[in-house]
Parts: structure tokens; sequence; C-alpha cells
């Protein structure tokens, strides 16, 4: 059911997902990475419930902020330490394999857009043998703007000829990916408990909302 309490009952024609604990746990991955950066210049680490609250939105979106006109090195400094790390250290959430094995058998289309870089993105898709799944796997850079804008969600809806809709729902963890799915006009679906909603402030909003991945994919199979 919806977070207002509504019904939903319309099977979707596509799902996008969010890559970045949604599908595969990579806290400890972005937070060794951000805080030797933020080490490398001089700045407090965080902590891992800091970096969970504050990491949403793109490198090339949230590090000229961060780190001023030395943002730039600092984005090499992140994509070296995460580069030497990613892969040792990538992690399935539970359930996600079993699940996007079983919507690979339907019509449904498989996406992905996510605010990590693109080529890393592919080569842990790649890694984990999921690439097959999915339609398109669209990261940060690959379109002139990063999510929450609409750029992403065209190109990786393009290769099935589909465009944005309420027939197509955006799943994430987080609050910039239902602000992606508001600002497109696609299904927002929260992946989460009910507390993460409430913490995001997206209560009000009419949009799917599941335990985990699996509890989504149960849902699905009943439409």
């Amino acid at each position: 059911m919806t977070a207002d309490g509504s019904s939903h009952t319309g099977r979707p024609r596509a799902i996008i997902f969010d890559w970045d604990n949604t599908l595969v746990d990579t806290w400890p991955v972005i937070h060794d990475a951000l805080n030797t950066t933020l080490a490398a210049f001089d700045h407090t680490p965080w902590s891992l419930a800091e970096t969970k609250q504050r990491v949403r939105k793109s490198v090339r979106d949230r590090f000229p902020s961060l780190f001023g006109d030395k943002w730039e090195d600092a984005r090499e400094v992140f994509y070296h330490r995460y580069n030497e790390i990613h892969m040792r250290d990538l992690q399935p959430i539970a359930g996600v394999a079993d699940m996007l094995a079983h919507f690979a058998q339907s019509e449904i289309y498989l996406a992905v857009v996510s605010n990590k870089r693109g080529d890393f993105l592919r080569a842990e898709a790649e890694h984990l043998g999921w690439t097959g799944h999915f339609g398109a796997i669209v990261g940060a850079n690959d379109a002139p703007r990063d999510k929450p804008a609409r750029d992403p969600v065209d190109m990786a809806l393009r290769p099935a000829g589909l465009s944005p809709a309420t027939s197509i729902w955006f799943a994430g963890d987080a609050d910039i990916d239902m602000e992606c799915a508001r600002n497109t006009g696609c299904t927002g679906v929260w992946v989460g408990g009910q507390d993460s909603l409430d913490a995001a402030g997206f209560e009000g909003l009419a949009l799917l909302q599941f335990e985990d991945c699996m509890a989504l994919c149960k849902y699905v199979d009943k439409l």
C-alpha cells in the first residue's frame, strides 16, 4: 500500500533502481573513501551515521560546496581510494539477486539510475553478474545532469522506448530518490522502514513503501 494509505494496483511497465544501499551495501566503501578524502584536505572525518545522512548527491554536485576550489583535486583522491577498495568490499543486499533474477523473467523493464560514477557502477554490476538484468545502467556524469534531475531517468528509459510516468517506478533508499521520482512524475518506491520514510519528510506523498526488495518483488507478483 502507499504511504498515504491509498491503494496502488497498476503493474509497473518499468522499475528503475537506485544502486548504493538499495541493491548493494556500499556504505563502508563510501565512508572509507570519503574520510580518506576529508583527511587529505584537513577536514574533520565523519562518523558512519553522518556519512549515511549527508551522502546523497553525486560528487560533481556535492564536492564544490564541501571542498571549494579544491573540489576537483578532492574528487581525484576520492575516486582513487574508492577504486582501490570497492570490488573487494562489494556486498549484495540479501534477497536482491533473487529479486532481479525473478524480474528478469517478467516483461518489466529494469534499469539503474545512480549517483555513483558510471564506469564504477557498470563495473560493479558486471562483477556481480547482474548486467544482463538491466536495459540501461546510468551513473553520475553519464547524463548532462545527475539525479534528482530528469536527465538520467530519460537516458535509462530510452532503450525501451519509454518515458517517465506513474507506470514507471523509481525504487531507492534515500530522499533524493523520491525527489527524482517526483521530478519525473514516476511512482516513488521507498525501500526501507517507516521510520526512515518519516525522517526524510516524504510521509505525505503517494508512494509505495517496502521493508526490503523481496517484499517489493512479492507485491509486484500479486498485481
